[in-house]
């Protein structure tokens, strides 16, 4: 999410392919949309399509 999260690629990697092409457009929502992603992230309430969250272990 470092390089390319405000282009969305993260959305695309965890299945949320509509939101990924809407970051993608708008360069993650002129980085308004990155930076709550990034927040979402390190807090642990990130999800994937089917809901579950993302987690490092």
């Amino acid at each position: 999410m470092l390089f390319l999260g405000f282009l969305g690629v993260h959305r695309f990697y965890v299945g949320k392919i509509g939101t990924g092409i809407l970051m993608l457009l708008t360069f993650g929502g002129f980085g308004i949309w990155a930076l709550i992603d990034f927040i979402m992230v390190v807090l642990g309430s990130f999800t994937d399509s089917d809901g579950l969250k993302i987690t490092n272990r």
